[in-house]
């Protein structure tokens, strides 16, 4: 059977092409949402539209999905830009690229960090459903950095209760629009989805308790460089925190950055990376670190903002 949704266009991402848009908003592939779009099997406010078409500000999207495939395979597939930082027979650290998926999912036909390390024979723990095996933890697709993953069983068990427990240090970088005040400080904030938003999150009463620690690093005229570190690792954390702040991420179309400002900086995604990751390896007791730089797009938007 297909699927039917009802999705009110959030103002972040009014003014988006169709199929970029819609892409994510359902944190599908930009090629899958063109072929549904193709099909016929979108409408806004009741009128089919193309996938160039621009999405309107509160307009509601009528959006027919076609049916899942049954079981979800994990693709190998090489990807040149994700380097394997660390690995021995238990855990492998990896530095993730932007536009590749932490694990296969229904509508995301690009690369992910299984299929990745699959293509360079590295073979990952069995717990879990079969597409996600040996993930213990996620990064968003349009997120850059450092992730874990498991080879064995008893690796995966204690890396699962360690990030439960919250006892595994997670650092982010991010660039914020603005100048949070204070500049360092503490957002403990509930997060919960969006009731209108299926994809979406947002801070509610209701919600899971979620606490985000920041400092910033470095001020622009438009913009602050943010040292993050998450005490919780609810799902889009950081990027819900700081737009209910009113600081959304440079480049984060769905939680209301501003398009001009991304445009200028030349962010097709929202500024976010993983530079630090620390933890008690699962089987040898010791506590390992592992750094990361800055991809190219970041770098080169920081140029930008120091220049202007």
């Amino acid at each position: 059977m297909t699927e039917q949704k009802m999705i009110q266009v959030p103002e972040g991402l009014a003014g988006n092409r169709a199929d970029a848009g819609i892409a994510k908003l359902l944190g599908f592939s930009r090629a899958y949402v063109a072929e549904i779009i193709e099909s016929g099997s979108v409408f806004q406010n009741d009128i089919a539209i193309s996938k160039s078409d621009l999405l309107l500000k509160d307009a509601w999207l009528q959006i027919t999905l076609p049916k899942p495939k049954p079981l979800l395979e994990l693709v190998a597939e090489l990807v040149p830009d994700l380097k394997v930082i660390y690995q021995d027979k238990d855990i492998v650290v990896v530095d993730k690229p932007e536009g590749v998926a932490s694990h296969p999912s229904v509508g995301w036909s690009g690369p992910t960090v299984g299929g990745a390390l699959l293509a360079l024979g590295i073979t990952m723990s069995t717990s879990g459903v079969a597409e996600r095996q040996g993930i213990v933890s996620r990064l968003d697709v349009g997120t850059s950095g450092l992730m874990v993953l498991t080879r064995t069983e008893i690796a995966y068990s204690r890396m699962k209760q360690a990030f439960r427990d919250r006892k595994v240090d997670k650092t982010y970088h991010a660039l914020v629009q603005g100048h949070p005040d204070p500049s360092s400080g503490t957002i403990d904030a509930p997060i919960a989805r969006h009731p209108k938003h299926e994809y979406k999150f947002t801070v509610a009463n209701d919600g899971k308790p979620s606490i985000t620690h920041y400092q910033t690093l470095e001020a622009f005229r438009a913009a602050s460089l943010l040292e993050v570190e998450l005490e919780t690792g609810r799902t889009h954390q950081i990027r819900v925190h700081f737009s209910a702040f009113k600081h959304p991420l440079v480049g984060d179309t769905l939680y209301g950055c501003d398009p001009k400002l991304a445009a200028h900086l030349k962010m097709s995604r929202q500024w976010l990376h993983a530079i630090k990751l620390g933890f008690i390896h699962p089987t040898t007791g010791e506590y390992v670190s592992f750094d990361s730089e800055y991809p190219e797009d970041l770098v080169g938007s920081l140029q930008i903002l120091r220049a202007d």
